[in-house]
């Protein structure tokens, strides 16, 4: 179940602290260093490089090894390839520029830094061919004092130099509104398995505040996606998840990039690889349910070949061949199409596109941004309609929810705005809308709350009217400066859940011109006819930009004057802040982990 070992192991930064915002030393054209362009003169077999992640298993599967076996889906399709290791990024990069293959293999965000040094030649620019998976086994581990990503401010992270997490990160920081600027980072040279990995470097040193992890990683620190470390059996005391790709479903997109020349040469070539791949996905995932039903001989025996070809120090066991398919997400068919041709798609093509060259000039990997060609392949061709089962059109494509999650905010912020208002102009709100529409977009797995809130002042002024008219309850001092008093006891009007509970014991009913019962439910309909407001506008929103999103995303909660921001204002300022909604992005699990008493 080791994820991504050794993936892009390259030197970008030496290891060491340095402020985040920082350039890269090299760019990584640089790094990659002289290399003579050359054509691909190889064709058979022809060279096609993989990295350690459950989405190459399908290529294994459909090539029946590291050589096209007769009968397997790419022999089927008239191909005839070669699969070589491709972990090491650089070198990836250098054998496509001369000529060896005609591949690349990676992440976006990897290719992405790769963008200057692959597109400076006409001939070698990349035409992304194939998105292969989503990642559902990348985390952040924090300590305890990490509440929210909004915490991150000032904290010390550790992560892979050039690996995948780089782009993670990325993302989280956009969430949160965060620069690179306002972190401190920690360089670590290998993505796992050595003392410069980052789980290492954060299990020893109490200083750093987080650290980037693969599966096997963070179930070490903290013992799994929903647990706290308690310090037992190697875990790191107060270790939890703060982000997974569990729930930031599309941040991590595996993909497939062939060189200009080549596809242009070998456009048929490349429709059989990408048909062929889908293909084998669908019969991956068949295979995967009967393995988890009742077994499945052909699914061991995939798990068997991934074993032999990464080696049992990277797959000791079958169950961690398993883990590491479990891990990704594979798009299919379906998923391909969206991502290439879905107008204002905010995980697709474009929006990828700009995401990596953005990261790839703001931390100089590249000096100029350098842009990819999309897939221009026929999705409606009967290379694909007929031989895949999967081509029935779909509004989005199915995203698993992460097991065994819990409840947990990961990210929280809030829009003020004035009394008694429950319509949400889009062009106010508009930059709040926007910002929501991309974070739930990639948070596929997690749930945004839209929270609608009240000011409390009407119910104390209520409660200490119908109070005094009562006669239970006695106010003393000037107005400003006042106390009061319940029976007797003192009572302190900033503690809005026992003044919540009076209430609803009826400790001031009977007093007709005063009714803080009433004024109390009348506050929560309110909320809860904002918090509905708010969602539909953002909803509309979406719709009017052409954005595609998905409705149960979003669920409007009205709280009422039960959690105030200022539990007794003084002033209109006050008042407005606690007339807000507040949005609060949270991890919801679907299923229980073990059998409760019922």
């Amino acid at each position: 179940m080791n994820r991504r070992i050794a993936i892009a192991a390259v030197a970008l930064i030496g290891l060491g602290v340095c402020a985040a915002g920082a350039s890269a030393q090299q760019t990584f054209k640089e790094m990659v260093g002289p290399v003579q362009i050359g054509p691909v003169t190889q064709t058979s077999p022809l060279l096609v490089p993989f990295i350690t992640w459950g989405g190459d298993m399908a290529t294994f599967y459909a090539n029946g090894g590291l050589e096209t076996k007769p009968g397997t889906i790419f022999q089927k399709q008239g191909l005839n390839l070669k699969l070589t290791p491709g972990d090491d990024f650089v070198q990836q990069v250098r054998d496509y520029l001369a000529g060896k293959t005609p591949f690349l293999r990676g992440t976006f965000r990897m290719i992405g830094m790769a963008s200057e040094a692959i597109g400076s030649d006409p001939r070698t620019k990349g035409v992304v061919i194939l998105q292969l998976t989503w990642s559902a086994g990348d985390h952040l581990v924090v300590r305890s004092h990490v509440k929210t990503i909004s915490d991150l401010k000032g904290k010390t992270l550790v992560l892979q130099t050039g690996g995948p997490h780089v782009g993670m990160l990325d993302d989280i920081l956009k969430t949160a509104r965060l620069s690179w600027d306002d972190i401190k980072i920690v360089w670590a040279k290998d993505l796992t398995g050595s003392p410069d990995c980052p789980a290492e470097i954060f299990r020893k040193n109490p200083n750093i505040d987080g650290c980037f992890a693969i599966s096997p990683d963070m179930i070490g620190l903290c013992g799994g996606l929903q647990n706290t470390g308690t310090g037992a059996e190697g875990t790191v005391k107060g270790a939890r998840v703060l982000v997974s790709t569990a729930e930031m479903a599309r941040s991590i997109a595996d993909v497939y990039v062939c060189r200009k020349d080549f596809y242009d040469a070998n456009k048929a070539l490349i429709t059989r690889f990408v048909a062929g791949y889908l293909k084998a996905c669908e019969e991956i995932a068949e295979l995967k349910k009967e393995y988890e039903k009742k077994g499945s001989p052909a699914y061991t025996q995939l798990l068997t070949l991934t074993q032999s070809i990464y080696g049992k120090d990277i797959i000791p066991t079958l169950e961690e061949a398993h883990g590491l398919l479990s891990d990704c997400v594979f798009v299919h068919y379906q998923g391909n199409v969206e991502f290439f041709t879905q107008p204002n798609n905010l995980h697709g093509f474009e929006a990828f596109q700009k995401s990596a060259l953005d990261l790839a000039v703001g931390r100089g990997y590249a000096k100029i941004r350098t842009g990819f060609f999309p897939s221009g392949l026929d999705y409606t061709s009967s290379d694909f309609v007929g031989y895949l089962k999967g081509t029935a059109t779909a509004e989005f494509v199915d995203i698993p929810a992460a097991p065994g999650a819990s409840a947990d905010a990961i990210y929280e912020f809030s829009v003020s705005f004035d009394p008694n208002i429950t319509e949400f102009d889009p062009v106010r709100y508009g930059a709040e809308f926007q910002h929501v529409v991309e974070t739930a977009d990639k948070f596929g797995n997690a749930v945004f709350l839209i929270r609608g809130h009240c000011d409390p002042s009407k119910v104390l002024y209520e409660i200490v009217q119908a109070g005094m008219k009562k006669g239970i309850l006695q106010r003393t001092g000037t107005p400003g400066n006042y106390r009061y008093s319940l029976r007797g006891k003192p009572l302190d009007l900033s503690q809005t859940a026992e003044i919540v509970k009076m209430i609803e014991a009826g400790e001031f009913d009977g007093v007709p011109e005063f009714n803080p019962r009433a004024t109390l439910q009348a506050a929560l309909n309110i909320s809860q006819r904002r918090a509905e407001a708010v969602r539909d506008a953002i909803i509309a929103y979406a719709q009017q930009k052409g954005i595609k999103i998905d409705k149960t995303q979003f669920q409007a909660v009205g709280v009422g004057v039960r959690e105030p921001f200022i539990a007794v204002p003084r002033d209109k300022d006050q008042i407005r802040q606690n007339t807000r909604a507040q949005f609060r992005l949270v991890r919801v699990a679907a299923e229980m982990e073990t059998v409760p008493e019922l």
